[in-house]
């Protein structure tokens, strides 16, 4: 029988500054939580957060819409400087309409807005923007619980995406350390001894998606700790999750 899984939330923190130490700040909250972080334990860790520790925050007076940014945004009553961000950090509109932008950014993720939200960051003259390297952002966490507790965990860093042909959405891991996001069944049996051909398992998405059950977007709850789910460990990073435009059906 597969073990029992148990997912925490970790409250307390302060608010976030830029060049804050998550890991330390994650380490103290643990801790004034009664709780204890293990070898195999998972860190999820909400976007945000990791955005304005690393000053990935932009404040709207600063910035100049071009004539492209004021007319998309006049036709939907929106902001145009905050479009004028969301077109900066594009690197390709996948599809614009009603007033949704989805955007391919640099990373490789395909999201709204660009991963671009004003939620969230304590002011509505400010926006966040996604991480420059998530996967280094993870590493940063992980490699300092390391150092500190001589603890190897994962850390998974997440953010809200939406999905095609579903309402909704959820959560999705934006950067990864210690973990492979991927679970690849292929060439195991059934138990019918039907040999899989295709089945990976995006355990990061599923483990970020379930953390969200105890952050909630109004709690502010941007850690939870998951313990008890036996990942396989690696250092792949989140770009194994991408899918490369020559598999992609929907480009």
């Amino acid at each position: 029988m597969p073990s029992p899984v148990q997912i925490i939330p970790i409250a307390g923190l302060p608010e976030i500054r830029q060049d804050d130490n998550l890991g330390a700040l994650i380490i103290d909250a643990v801790h004034r939580q009664g709780e204890a972080l293990e070898d195999g334990d998972v860190l999820v860790v909400t976007q945000k957060a990791v955005s304005k520790a690393e000053g990935r925050l932009v404040d709207l007076a600063s910035v100049t819409p071009s004539p492209l940014a004021i007319q998309i945004a006049s036709e939907h009553q929106r902001d145009p400087r905050h479009t004028e961000v969301v077109l900066r950090e594009s690197k390709r509109i996948v599809r614009m309409d009603r007033g949704v932008i989805i955007a391919e950014t640099r990373h490789g993720f395909r999201c709204a807005n660009a991963g671009v939200d004003a939620s969230n960051v304590g002011g509505k003259e400010c926006v966040a923007l996604l991480p420059e390297d998530s996967d280094a952002s993870a590493r940063r966490i992980r490699a300092h619980i390391l150092k500190s507790l001589s603890i190897d965990l994962a850390v998974i860093i997440s953010d809200t995406f939406g999905r095609p042909w579903r309402e909704g959405a959820a959560n999705a891991a934006i950067g990864a350390a210690g973990i492979n996001p991927l679970l690849d069944y292929r060439g195991q049996e059934d138990p019918n001894g039907y040999e899989l051909r295709t089945t990976t398992i995006a355990i990061a998405d599923e483990l970020a998606s379930a953390a969200e059950l105890v952050m909630g977007k109004l709690d502010r709850v941007p850690v939870a700790l998951i313990k008890g789910y036996p990942y396989p460990r690696g250092d792949t990073g989140i770009g194994v999750l991408i899918r490369p435009p020559e598999r992609d059906l929907f480009r």
